[in-house]
């Protein structure tokens, strides 16, 4: 188990009954982590003052790429309030479910911007992204809080279709198994439902 600790700007490893602290932070908070396919972490967090955000991914201990800033210098994620969710795709792109701007942010491996998802434009409520994960086909789900559904796109960025007919309330956590199940943690009622979503 690999866990972030806000308060204390730490990455934790826990073996056993182990606590171990891979990595602490100076100046900047971790908050979501996942495991990438090569066994490293990609972790998202904020600068103390809450004015930058960034992703970074460690090998072990060692930070090894650092994703902050696009072609035009101009910051990949909108700093804010909000938590932000972050998963990698089948084909090795970085996911990120930004609240604060409205959109799911994609780059490549390499940290280039490859697009940004921003709701398609037939929703009459703000898109507010939250939990996100992916599949088998590399398509990417992620959970509309405040519309009570779930996007799905595909590697590319186009919409493909909503889940939204199984009553769900206040969508949050989501997580794809390797049959394609989606587990989807409900906000309010506390409950997590299983779903098979693909015809």
């Amino acid at each position: 188990l690999v866990y972030s600790d806000f308060w204390d700007s730490s990455i934790n490893l826990v073996s056993d009954t182990k606590i171990q602290t891979l990595v602490r932070l100076q100046g900047w908070s971790p908050r979501y982590l996942c495991r990438t396919y090569h066994r490293n972490l990609l972790v998202i967090m904020t600068s103390d003052d809450d004015e930058q955000t960034k992703v970074v991914r460690y090998s072990g201990s060692k930070k090894i790429q650092s994703i902050q800033w696009d072609d035009q210098g101009k910051p990949l994620y909108i700093s804010g309030v909000n938590s932000k969710y972050i998963v990698e795709n089948r084909n090795l792109d970085v996911c990120v479910a930004d609240r604060d701007a409205g959109a799911v942010v994609v780059v490549s491996a390499a940290g280039k911007l490859r697009f940004r998802y921003p709701s398609p434009p037939c929703t009459s409520k703000p898109f507010d992204p939250v939990g996100i994960t992916t599949d088998s086909q590399a398509n990417i789900l992620t959970s509309d809080v405040n519309s009570h559904c779930i996007h799905i796109v595909d590697q590319d960025g186009h919409f493909l279709r909503y889940i939204d007919n199984c009553g769900l309330q206040f969508p949050l956590g989501l997580y794809v198994d390797s049959k394609d199940n989606l587990f989807v943690a409900e906000h309010v009622t506390g409950k997590v439902k299983k779903l098979q979503y693909k015809n």
